[in-house]
């Protein structure tokens, strides 16, 4: 596809076929997803020796079966399917008693993945060999989330480091999961679409009024990193804002969020009261679940400033993407151009499924 140039004063956006092509869609699944760092899940459900947890590497979309397994509280993650003739290994989750057994024909594997066992083996040749061992996949526990790979060669501090550098101050392991709090949001259009709204701030005064009366636009900005960005709102007078502590490089400013982006879908947004994790899944071209995720650092606080809306501020950013879905089907729209001031995040992003897109 055609390469986003790296200049955003006379780049073009990312060609408008991206956001609707079913074939482009198929190939980002292999070239984007596949060689991206993915949230797998928190630690919440694997906290005793034991615990194993089946999940999809990106569910509808990623359909990767693996399992993670708390391995003397080293959490590992490991293909879900039997390496004799592919059966599914766990169902759900559940406490092993040292070893997981195929309940296809009883092959059995110790809980680092290693082959223990098969019945009815004894004429094999050359058996067992490493291939009868599960795969396992690589991962990465930042706070309390368990983050992985399936062939990404780019290592997992280049994408989060920003965000521990800036936000580290925060007690983010302590932050606790609020499950009634938290929803999904299907959205008729494409994910990237969805991305593009969120990284940049240049339509919060057209879009979310009553949003726009807690930030400064006039100080809203963003910094831009080798695979994530920062979006920084600052709080108008009188509104919420963080009480940053003197090792904070922001000490002394009114910080109403951290609006951090993670290539290529994980979006993780401070605000006094916590964290809003959102997570974007795409299904098909024309629609997407976002998956928001609540964890509550003072709860006293979620009333109040540009944290206390999400809802309302989701359903306006629906409704806009949904339309521009609609828009950049007409065959007079292939691209447009980027307002160096507000929306160096999509360059960013177009920039990076640029590269992705075209690597081999």
């Amino acid at each position: 596809m055609e390469t986003i140039n790296e200049n955003i004063e006379i780049a073009r956006t990312i060609q408008s076929d991206f956001y609707t092509s079913n074939d482009l869609f198929q190939i980002s699944k292999e070239k984007i997803f596949a060689r991206s760092w993915q949230i797998l899940s928190d630690d919440n459900q694997l906290k005793l020796n034991g615990s194993a947890l089946p999940i999809q590497f990106v569910d509808g979309f990623v359909e990767e079966p693996l399992v993670l397994i708390n391995n003397q509280n080293n959490i590992n993650c490991f293909s879900n399917v039997c390496t004799h003739r592919g059966n599914l290994l766990i169902e759900n989750s559940c406490q092993l008693n040292k070893q997981i057994t195929c309940k296809y024909h009883g092959r059995r594997f110790d809980c680092t993945g290693k082959f223990i066992s098969m019945p009815e083996s004894n004429d094999m040749k050359n058996f067992p060999s490493k291939s009868d061992n599960l795969t396992q996949i690589k991962t990465k526990k930042w706070q309390q989330f368990i983050f992985g790979t399936l062939e990404s060669d780019i290592e997992f501090d280049k994408f989060f480091s920003p965000i521990l550098e800036r936000v580290g101050w925060m007690p983010i392991q302590d932050f606790i999961f609020d499950p009634t709090a938290s929803r999904d949001y299907l959205v008729k259009a494409n994910w990237a679409l969805y991305c593009d709204n969120y990284l940049e701030g240049f339509h919060i005064p057209f879009i979310h009024k009553d949003l726009a009366k807690t930030l400064d636009y006039s100080k809203y900005k963003s910094e831009i990193y080798p695979y994530c960005n920062l979006q920084i709102g600052i709080a108008n007078g009188g509104e919420h804002s963080f009480d940053l502590p003197t090792q904070s490089i922001d000490y002394g400013k009114n910080i109403a969020a951290y609006y951090f982006w993670v290539f290529p879908n994980m979006m993780f947004n401070f605000y006094p009261w916590g964290l809003s994790l959102n997570i974007v899944k795409p299904i098909h071209p024309k629609l997407t679940k976002v998956e928001f995720r609540t964890y509550i650092w003072d709860s006293s606080k979620l009333e109040f400033g540009a944290g206390s809306i999400l809802d309302k501020v989701e359903r306006e950013d629906e409704d806009i993407v949904e339309k521009v879905q609609k828009g950049v089907t007409s065959r007079f729209y292939k691209h447009g151009r980027f307002s160096p001031k507000m929306e160096k995040g999509v360059h960013h992003f177009h920039q990076l499924i640029s590269q992705f897109m075209n690597r081999t």
